[in-house]
């Protein structure tokens, strides 16, 4: 289960997975993945964990509440 918290880049591709996303695939700046009509940019790696406020502007994107996150 994915913490809600700092996570690393291979943490939330995981997480995102677990979720039904696919990918990552390479795109013009950013890695993406998609659910159906849903994309989401992937930041790139940067050799730090990904911060709260930066994993929620993700989440936000891929249309994934908190509470779905820490039970996928």
């Amino acid at each position: 289960m994915p913490r809600w918290g700092p996570i690393a880049r291979r943490e939330l591709i995981r997480g995102l997975r677990t979720l039904g996303f696919d990918g990552p695939f390479s795109g013009g700046r950013h890695q993406f993945m998609v659910r159906g009509d849903v994309v989401v940019a992937i930041p790139n790696p940067h050799g730090k964990d990904i911060g709260v406020a930066l994993l929620s502007r993700v989440l936000r994107q891929a249309g994934v509440t908190r509470s779905e996150w820490e039970k996928a």
